[in-house]
């Protein structure tokens, strides 16, 4: 039985002490190098070494178009190949060496990191506790002199060596904020980098290559589709290693962070910070919603539109839409549309031909995006209804949002002895699905395996915002009332939506009047200063008047 982690939790699996066990899997080390020989005749002379097993291990060296080309030094794994990848970029190299490795792990290493001789043993033996795992070492990174290779093979402590050295900072951090990234699963892709981390071969081949149009962040974008494929990302202190000099990330932390947040924004979803535009698409969307058909029914055009166009009209701008039919096989009828017993599918690929955010496929293929909602067609979500359910689905780390939409007869109607039938919708977490499909065992309900990694909910329709006279129940009866009832809440939508610009036109009718009565005011006001100026200046002379009246008659 493969072992079941629930999200990031790695602390459920108990691996065997170092030294005191018997590993069995095979291992190839992927090492790019570019240029720097003296660098690389270190890191062979680390991996030459290794406490692992020489027999389970092989090292492909890719010489990623050096001038002069790169040699295999004498120092290095008896297992260990040279091939030559002259497409420039790292992320080409190492794809070149994926191709050509055999392991049943694959363990990335840059040509400038020396490991410990314990570091693939310590790697190795969670990889042995479970098969979807990506584990990542300690890296610490030295401007310290470079010793001889022969030094390297030596030395039982590398800090011997290479001290004073710092530790990666920014992982550590992650790492310690995030109690062993068991508190914030959802972001523990970010531990995948290339210089020290090795992951179970098939898992990397079901997230597919490194990106290779990419610039930077390659690394990164690698764990996010890892965490699609169902990984559990462990960092493992005893696996150390030191990184010869600083990498190109530590000198120029804000150009390159320009740099690779200008690609990864367009491919990692979870990274929600860096999509700011509240309205722009993406290649990569956080949500991808299906629209399915009813039962035995197919589509209907106006429950697609009805649903599509609300889902697209929500607050939650990151979404697409996908609808998977027999679209190719359709066409346009000329001379009687009305006849046409594919109409309603004609009309729905006619509707949305020019909307970027909606997709025509034959079968709904495995998601890219993080969260999948499959919706029945007819059934309209509130403005905010696909917000708060994907609120509801992060905060609890659930795999499985279920949301009950009616339930009822087979036509609707209730009653004892009536079949009951459950309309749902499925907010499904893209990894939750892909760690489910590994650990599932014979005979067992997908959801079952859900339900043990990530966690299952199921919560009321109408509570979360779906209309619940859009599509009472699957059958032609409740889609021709879907399709009346629809065209009444928007006619009731437009109703509203005309008395509030009334009621604003009424404000702003008001608003113009008070305006002009405070323009009145303030004449009004400068005429009353000016009469009483007047009437002090009257007071003033009369009182002075008086006066001199008085001292003339004294006199």
């Amino acid at each position: 039985m493969t072992a079941r982690i629930a999200g990031n939790d790695y602390r459920s699996l108990t691996p065997p002490p170092l030294g005191a066990w018997t590993p069995s899997l095979r291992v190839s080390v992927v090492i790019p190098a570019y240029g720097d020989q003296e660098k690389l005749d270190l890191a062979l002379a680390g991996l030459a070494v290794q406490t692992y097993p020489a027999a389970l291990t092989e090292v492909i060296v890719v010489d990623n178009g050096s001038s002069p080309p790169l040699r295999l030094p004498e120092l290095r794994p008896e297992g260990t190949g040279l091939i030559v990848c002259p497409t420039p970029g790292r992320a080409h190299a190492r794809n070149a060496g994926l191709s050509a490795a055999t392991g049943d792990v694959i363990h990335w290493l840059d040509s400038d990191v020396v490991l410990d001789r314990r570091s693939v043993e310590a790697h190795m033996r969670w990889h042995h506790a479970a098969p979807y795992l990506a584990v990542t070492g300690y890296l610490r990174f030295t401007p310290a002199r470079l010793p001889a290779p022969e030094a390297v093979a030596a030395a039982d402590d590398l800090a011997e060596l290479f001290e004073p050295a710092e530790p990666h900072a920014w992982l550590v951090d992650l790492v310690e904020r995030t109690d062993g990234l068991t508190a914030n699963p959802h972001r523990a892709f970010s531990l995948h980098v290339g210089g020290a981390t090795s992951v179970n071969a098939a898992l990397l081949a079901a997230a597919g290559p490194m990106d290779t149009d990419l610039i930077l962040g390659q690394d990164t974008e690698m764990g996010y589709r890892l965490a699609q494929a169902g990984a559990v990302f462990v960092p493992e202190p005893l696996s150390r290693a030191f990184h010869l000099g600083p990498t190109m990330r530590m000198r120029d932390k804000a150009p390159i962070d320009r740099i690779s947040h200008a690609f990864v924004a367009d491919r990692i979803p979870s990274y929600r910070w860096l999509r700011s535009h509240p309205g722009r698409q993406w290649k990569v969307p956080y949500l991808e919603v299906v629209v399915e058909p009813g039962e035995g029914t197919g589509y209907s055009y106006d429950e697609v539109r009805a649903t599509v166009d609300a889902v697209l009209a929500g607050t939650l701008p990151d979404v697409a839409v996908t609808l998977a039919g027999p679209w190719d096989g359709i066409g346009t009828e000329g001379r009687a549309p009305l006849k046409d017993p594919d109409l309603d599918l004609v009309l729905i690929r006619g509707h949305y031909a020019h909307e970027p955010r909606v997709r025509f496929v034959e079968e709904a293929p495995v998601t890219s995006a993080p969260y999948r909602l499959r919706l029945p067609a007819g059934w309209v979500p509130g403005d905010d209804t696909l917000a708060r359910l994907l609120d509801l689905a992060g905060d609890d780390g659930y795999g499985l949002v279920a949301v009950l939409l009616a339930e009822g007869g087979q036509d609707g109607e209730g009653g004892a002895g009536a079949e009951r039938m459950i309309v749902a919708a499925r907010l499904e977490r893209a990894a939750a699905f892909a760690r489910a499909v590994i650990v599932l065992e014979e005979g067992e309900d997908l959801d079952d395996a859900v339900a043990d990694t990530f966690g299952v909910v199921w919560v009321d329709g109408e509570t979360y915002g779906f209309a619940s006279e859009a599509r009472p129940i699957v059958g032609r009866r409740g889609a021709h009332r879907a399709r009346i009832e629809a065209e009444a809440q928007v006619a009731r939508l437009t109703r509203e939506n005309e008395r509030l610009r009334g009621q604003v036109t009424k404000w702003r009718d008001e608003a113009g009047r008070w305006r002009k009565s405070a323009v009145e005011l303030r004449r009004e006001v400068g005429t009353l200063r000016k009469e009483l100026a007047a009437a002090r200046k009257i007071v003033q002379y009369g009182l002075l008047s008086s006066v001199k009246r008085a001292i003339t008659r004294r006199r």
